[in-house]
């Protein structure tokens, strides 16, 4: 899958072991930033890069690592087309896909460590949104939403 990861300093350090571990995995990783330390960078800077990449269809998948992923999935949810959620759990980060068809998912680099985050962004790489009428009148609602701002 390809995947596009970018962390700001606070995830500067887990995004290196998340970018080896994708690779070794298989994933083709584009790798949106930070390429150096720098502690007074800013966690919109990557989760707009990394939202770019899914809407330009450079890339299947997201993922943005900020101090606690809050401020990551506030900002990329502000991109038309992008579904991110703040996850730190297998459920989630599978159910978001499944029923929601989240396509970004936002983790804390301050909050989980490497192994954490492996079964995590496991979960999510490895679902699939399920067509269900529910989950699919729901997600056309999200995008009447993102459209017009009303239901």
């Amino acid at each position: 899958m390809k995947v596009a990861i970018g962390a700001d300093h606070a995830g500067f350090e887990l995004k290196g072991e998340i970018v080896s571990w994708l690779e070794s995995e298989g994933h083709q990783v584009n790798d949106t930033g930070a390429h150096k330390y720098d502690p007074d960078d800013d966690y919109p800077d990557f989760a707009v890069a990394v939202a770019n990449s899914l809407c330009s269809g450079d890339s299947e998948r997201g993922i943005v690592i900020c101090g606690s992923g809050v401020g990551a999935s506030i900002t990329a949810n502000k991109v038309k087309g992008i579904r991110a959620c703040l996850c730190h759990d297998t459920y989630s980060a599978r159910q978001g896909v499944e029923h929601d068809n989240m396509n970004m998912v936002c983790i804390g680099g301050r909050i989980i460590g490497i192994e954490l985050a492996k079964v995590v962004l496991e979960a999510f790489l490895g679902a699939n949104f399920i067509p269900e009428p529910r989950f699919q009148r729901r997600l056309d609602k999200l995008m009447k939403v993102e459209e017009t701002g009303l239901l």
